[in-house]
């Protein structure tokens, strides 16, 4: 499984501004604070969302320490996604939210 730390992932969507993040958090979780940009999908309904995830693209999954990142990341590189967890998860987390 690939992985960045949260300063890797801010330094490349700083770079890479059409980067696609995913958060797998529970709703009020994100209503604390996301990621500028990034997509809410929770882990429990992301098998039911693989429609709407770009398979071309590559994609940073964040969630809030990195465990359930790391769940969605294997069961979508299972399914032939190009993903990355990004370790530490929002608890690690230093950039800008919304």
């Amino acid at each position: 499984m690939k992985s960045m730390t949260t300063q890797e992932v801010q330094e490349y969507i700083k770079n890479n501004p059409e980067a696609s993040l995913i958060d797998v958090r529970e709703t009020e979780e994100v209503a604390a604070g996301k990621i500028p940009g990034a997509e809410h999908i929770p882990l429990g309904l992301l098998e039911f969302r693989l429609q709407d995830i770009d398979k071309s693209k590559e994609h940073i999954m964040v969630c809030r320490s990195g465990n359930r990142s790391g769940q969605a990341t294997r069961f979508l590189e299972d399914r032939g996604y190009n993903v990355i967890n990004m370790d530490g998860g929002m608890l690690d987390w230093e950039g800008d939210t919304e």
